[in-house]
């Protein structure tokens, strides 16, 4: 099915999150990991603004996306990015205060995306993140960005060492830069989608 995104809102406080109406997805993972651009090669238009600069988004962005009757359908949401300054007990120091509470309490999320760079070594706030989201029982899929970088045989070798780093029994490969692994991607994000029509 081909949606529309229309850009909902960027929150800073729990109080501004949108109505918990339709399931969510959330987009993690260390600044610069490509977040932005796997949004974008996702819905298919630049609905998420690609800075040069990691760290530049400081608040949490949702977005819809909309069927062909303009009902929405799911809600993506993209969070600032962690591990650029240093980690802390929780997930990161630069972090605010508001992303705990979204990702421990709020009822529409249902799936949260872990973003790592295919070209890096399994990273400790990485692991920090995940071992969070398991204790939180949330249901959560990594996803390694940047594929296109990688010869095959690099790929192979990175993938099985960030899965071995990470704990993990899968990690997708994926590349914004040439749509390597997305349609896959979308096939899970829809499948969260799906219960509700």
């Amino acid at each position: 099915m081909r949606y529309t995104t229309q850009f909902l809102l960027s929150a800073m406080a729990a109080d501004q999150f949108p109505a918990p109406d339709v399931p969510e997805i959330a987009f993690l993972g260390r600044s610069n990991v490509g977040k932005s651009s796997l949004l974008n090669a996702l819905v298919g238009e630049k609905a998420a603004k690609v800075s040069q600069t990691p760290g530049r988004t400081r608040a949490i962005n949702f977005f819809a996306l909309l069927d062909p009757s303009q009902r929405r359908k799911l809600v993506l949401a993209d969070l600032p990015g962690y591990g650029y300054a240093k980690i802390s007990k929780s997930i990161s120091a630069g972090w605010p205060a508001f992303i705990e509470p979204y990702l421990a309490i709020r009822s529409s999320l249902k799936l949260c995306i872990c973003l790592v760079d295919s070209n890096v070594p399994p990273q400790q706030s990485d692991g920090q993140l995940l071992d969070w989201l398991r204790a939180a029982g949330r249901e959560f899929a990594v996803v390694a960005t940047k594929v296109d970088r990688l010869s095959g045989n690099e790929r192979t070798r990175n993938l099985a060492a960030l899965k071995k780093g990470l704990g993990v029994d899968d990690v997708l490969a994926i590349s914004a830069k040439t749509d390597y692994g997305v349609k896959e991607l979308w096939g899970r994000i829809e499948a969260i989608g799906s219960p509700q029509g």
